[in-house]
């Protein structure tokens, strides 16, 4: 299938990432020292047809998992670049001259003259400017925000260094909103600091000021200063006519050696002529009417396919199968759409501390044993763990730095405790007073739910450590985190649309294949339970079910329901018709965390997954109107005149009156599913 030189260069690309060579005085290399973008370019296979085509070779030479991780992480790694290179563009030109198809005249003269660089030149160094310290804060190049947020920096560093250089303001943009007062002046004086225009980039173009601002001050600033320090970067002004052309030479020969010692990918190749034909992007002209080559064909397949998939780096719902749908906010970048979830998130723990506040902390002290102490010691271990692996390196990810980890920590500790708060309120009037002692001395409540706002925290960062990672890290059983998902979801109504539908793809996928590995819960949970498992109408709600063969009741084996028991905040995002139903509408989940987090009677094989199933106490009666009653309760509990129901029906009835003590119309309908 395909070309033999595309396999051939696959199977190269494999040898020379698996060989080691020798070295005077050290350890041996890994990798001899070819780089991916030669064997591509001499095999005329471009980059996304060779992430398809590698990931069949790897399950046809049955590759170890460690060498499938290693292209995964650079398959991403080129994703990320591929989307912030296309931000990139834009802002550069609306910060400098959009002159970048500018002809240069031809030298009539014998005697070689230095030019000023060109916004050509310019976007070309910004660009490799960015690639390089990105490749050496591998920390920072660990989620698409902090990559954006490097790439804002590189950006006001050459703006700064283009409005203080002697005649080089011809470089700007001057509809620029970020030009000082006097840019139209005759001089600006060397001597002031130049302007920082991150707040501007960050109110333009998607960006968090915050967090930009901490990267260019803790991380880039001083990186800055060490390329001065070891002589790749010279002169007080890098754009200046004696600076910029040893500069630029000695900034790329410095990112050469790093893509052949430790980076695959040379990220300089969306800088080139060929760069369409190497990445995969070809535009086809329209020269042949009604008529599709095989070939443009199976290219437009695999640009379909992986710029679908790159878009949103939103994971795809194995049980639902949402993968094999588009995304319906397609004019959100990724850039926008991950700055906006972090941006989000930020503002569902504005004003909080990572700390119990005094209505919790009273909530503690109100138990029979305030379980204060041994709450603040469990997050103290789970955040040092945390920390320890966040900033460990290992085969499959660089280790982060610590501020990082301490950074999505403190999110995660308030929303921990925002959402313990909430919970206990609702238990609170849910158990009208109940002692809760039990359920906060549960520890796998706990670490469930920290464990949880911390895989919140990570997903807002589009971080490469996605799920199972946190609970690998923590120790966690997939069988116990997921109980504690639908508690959270129903907890916490600021929770973003994808942010809920991230937390539906994790659910899925623990019922799909997690829950029922080797060592799972699950099976000591079936074990002390003496192997009698639960029976669909032991776990599900009756009304869910459809009376089999028209019957007024069930068979031994029910029939499938018409629809699971969704959450409606997790079924707002499913449908989309969350908007349309009054909140006080919508039923809660009639199991209490208390009773989620209790061990069963012994020897009874009902798990009560879903708590009580009998649908005597589910009658929920609202007054619509004046005179008008709605009633929607199983048919078991009132009585359906001249109707065949089964009693496990829910029935909806309205009621009207036409005055006191007049009787009037009496409506019911029989609800499936």
């Amino acid at each position: 299938q395909g070309e033999a030189l595309h396999w051939l260069a696959c199977a190269l690309y494999v040898a020379c990432r698996r060989s080691r060579v020798p070295t005077v005085g050290s350890s041996p290399m890994e990798g001899n020292g070819v780089s991916l973008t030669r064997i591509l370019r001499s095999a005329r296979l471009s980059l996304i047809q060779f992430f398809s085509k590698m990931k069949k070779w790897m399950d046809m030479s049955n590759l170890p998992q460690e060498f499938r991780e290693r292209v995964e992480k650079l398959e991403r790694n080129f994703e990320v670049s591929t989307v912030i290179f296309k931000k990139f563009e834009p802002i550069f030109f609306n910060i400098f001259q959009n002159s970048y198809e500018e002809t240069s005249k031809p030298n009539r003269s014998r005697k070689q003259r230095r030019v000023p660089c060109s916004v050509k030149d310019l976007f070309n160094f910004c660009w490799t400017l960015f690639v390089y310290t990105k490749g050496n804060f591998r920390m920072i190049g660990d989620d698409l925000v902090n990559s954006y947020h490097l790439l804002l920096c590189c950006l006001d560093l050459i703006f700064a260094n283009a409005l203080l250089c002697p005649n080089r303001r011809d470089l700007l943009n001057p509809s620029f909103k970020g030009l000082p007062v006097e840019f139209h002046a005759l001089e600006i004086r060397a001597s002031e600091d130049p302007p920082c225009i991150i707040a501007m980039l960050c109110e333009l173009h998607d960006g968090l000021l915050v967090e930009a601002k901490g990267i260019k001050e803790h991380y880039f600033k001083p990186y800055i200063a060490k390329l001065f320090d070891r002589k790749i970067l010279k002169g007080e002004c890098l754009l200046d006519l004696c600076n910029f052309t040893e500069n630029s030479k000695a900034l790329n020969k410095e990112y050469e050696e790093y893509v052949l010692t430790v980076g695959d990918f040379d990220e300089r190749v969306f800088l080139g002529a060929d760069a369409e034909e190497e990445i995969g992007t070809r535009k086809f002209p329209a020269d042949v009417p009604g008529e599709k080559t095989a070939a443009r064909a199976h290219m437009e397949c695999h640009l379909q396919q992986h710029f679908e998939k790159k878009r949103s780096f939103a994971p795809s719902t194995p049980l639902t199968g949402r993968r094999y749908l588009r995304e319906k906010e397609a004019v959100i970048t990724p850039v926008a759409s991950a700055t906006q979830s972090v941006s989000r998130l930020q503002s569902m723990v504005a004003g909080l501390k990572n700390a119990p506040s005094e209505q919790l902390t009273a909530i503690f002290e109100s138990c029979a044993r305030s379980p204060l102490e041994s709450i603040m010691s469990r997050v103290k271990e789970i955040g040092e763990t945390f920390c320890c692996s966040y900033t460990q390196s290992t085969d499959e990810q660089p280790g982060s730095h610590i501020d990082f980890a301490v950074n999505r920590l403190k999110l995660a500790e308030i929303l921990y405790y925002k959402i313990l708060e909430t919970i206990m309120v609702q238990e609170t009037r849910r158990l009208h007073g109940k002692d809760l002692t039990a359920l906060l001395e549960q520890d796998l409540f706990h670490r469930s739910l920290l464990a949880c706002c911390l895989e919140i925290v990570l997903f807002a960062y589009s971080s490469p450590r996605t799920f199972p990672w946190i609970i690998e890290v923590l120790d966690l059983r997939p069988f116990y985190f997921y109980k504690v998902i639908e508690v959270l979801i129903r907890s916490e109504e600021g929770l973003s649309r994808d942010m809920v539908k991230h937390l539906n793809s994790i659910e899925e996928q623990i019922l799909e294949s997690l829950a029922w590995t080797r060592n799972s819960a699950l099976w000591n949970a079936l074990e002390a339970s003496e192997n009698k498992v639960p029976t669909c109408e032991e776990v599900i709600f009756p009304s869910n079910f459809e009376a089999s063969n028209g019957g007024s009741g069930f068979g031994h084996l029910p029939m499938m329901p018409l629809s699971p028991i969704i959450h409606p905040r997790v079924k707002e995002v499913r449908t989309d018709l969350g908007g349309s139903l009054r909140r006080d509408m919508q039923p809660l989940s009639p199991i209490s965390v208390h009773e989620r987090y209790s061990s069963p009677t012994a020897g009874s094989a009902k798990r009560r997954l879903f708590g009580d199933d009998s649908p005597k106490e589910m009658q929920m009666e609202k007054i619509l109107m004046k005179g008008t009653k709605l009633t929607i309760a199983p048919a078991s509990s009132i009585g359906a005149e001249n109707m065949s129901v089964s009693p496990a029906q829910t029935l909806l009835t309205m009621t009207t009156t036409t005055g006191p003590g007049e009787a009037g119309q009496k409506v019911t309908i029989p609800l499936h599913g």
